[in-house]
C-alpha cells in the first residue's frame, strides 16, 4: 500500500544509502578534511596571534574567545562550498541523471548528501573546538549551554546545506561553480566573526547585525560565556531567536526548491 509512511520510509533507506555512499568518497580523499579544516585554522592563527594585539571586544575580554565562535559560525557557512562543489559535480558527470534513473525516492539523492554533510561538518567542528581549547577558548556556562550552541551552529550548517544544494543543481557545470563561491564571500564576512558590529558605521553595523551568521555567532557566543554578546539594537538583543528563525527561514524556501529542481533534472 502507498501510504504516506511507506513513502517516507522509502525516502528514508534511499537517502541513507546515498549517504553511505557520499561518505566512503569522503573516507577516500580524506584531504577534503585537511582543506576544510586549514583555512579556518589559518584565520584563527591569523587573527588571534598576528592581528590579535590590535582588536579590541566592546566590553572588554580576550579577543580570540570573541573569535572563536565567529570562526565556528564561518567554517559552518563556508561549507556550502563543498556541498556545492559535490552536487554540481556528480550533476555534470551524470551521476545524477543515473540515480534519477533508479527506482528510488524522488528525495533521496538530496537527502543523502545532506545527512553526509552534515556528518562531516560535525567532525570538522568538534575538530575546530579541540583547536580553540589549545589555544585557551573555553565554554563558561556549563556543557548543556554548550552543547546547545554547537546546535545551533549545526542548525546553520544544515540551512546552508539546502543553499548549497539548490546552487548546485541550478548551475550549469563544475566551472560555474567559482562564481557562486565569490558569492560566499560577502556573506561571511559581512558578519561578526572578526569584529562587534558596534566599531562599525552606523549602516554597516546594521546590516551585519541582521545577517543569519551574526545571529549564530552572537548567540553562541552568549551561551559559550564569551566575550561580546550585547548591543543596543532589536537584533543584538535577540539572537537567539533569530539564530532558530533565520536557518528555520532558509531551509523552509530551499528545500523544497532543491527537491523540484531535482526532480525536473534533463526535462
Amino acid at each position: 500500500m502507498n501510504t504516506v509512511g511507506s513513502r517516507l520510509g522509502w525516502a528514508v533507506r534511499d537517502g541513507w544509502t546515498i549517504t553511505r555512499r557520499d561518505l566512503t568518497h569522503l573516507a577516500n580523499q580524506p584531504w577534503q578534511l585537511v582543506v576544510s579544516l586549514l583555512f579556518p585554522i589559518m584565520m584563527v592563527l591569523m587573527f588571534g596571534y598576528l592581528l590579535g594585539g590590535a582588536m579590541t571586544v566592546p566590553g572588554g575580554g580576550d579577543y580570540r574567545e570573541f573569535l572563536l565562535p565567529g570562526m565556528f559560525g564561518l567554517t559552518m557557512v563556508f561549507g556550502l562550498e563543498r556541498t556545492l562543489i559535490a552536487i554540481s559535480t556528480d550533476a555534470s558527470k551524470g551521476v545524477t541523471d543515473r540515480f534519477r534513473s533508479m527506482p528510488m525516492s524522488g528525495s533521496a539523492v538530496v537527502l543523502g548528501r545532506c545527512a553526509a554533510d552534515l556528518l562531516d561538518s560535525v567532525v570538522v567542528l568538534a575538530i575546530l573546538a579541540g583547536c580553540g581549547l589549545l589555544m585557551g577558548w573555553d565554554w563558561h556556562r556549563g556543557l548543556d549551554q554548550a552543547a546547545l550552541a554547537f546546535g545551533l551552529l549545526l542548525w546553520l550548517r544544515f540551512a546552508m546545506l539546502w543553499v548549497g544544494i539548490y546552487l548546485g543543481l541550478m548551475l550549469p557545470g563544475p566551472e560555474m561553480v567559482m562564481a557562486a563561491q565569490i558569492l560566499v564571500w560577502p556573506f561571511g564576512f559581512l558578519s561578526s566573526t572578526f569584529a562587534s558590529p558596534d566599531t562599525m558605521p552606523g549602516w554597516l553595523g546594521a546590516v551585519v547585525e541582521w545577517n543569519p551568521l551574526s545571529a549564530t555567532v552572537s548567540a553562541a557566543r552568549e551561551l559559550f560565556g564569551n566575550p561580546g554578546v550585547g548591543g543596543d539594537s532589536w537584533a543584538a538583543a535577540n539572537a537567539l531567536p533569530l539564530a532558530l528563525a533565520w536557518p528555520l527561514l532558509l531551509t523552509a524556501i530551499f528545500f523544497p526548491l532543491s527537491v523540484r529542481r531535482y526532480r525536473r533534472l534533463s526535462r
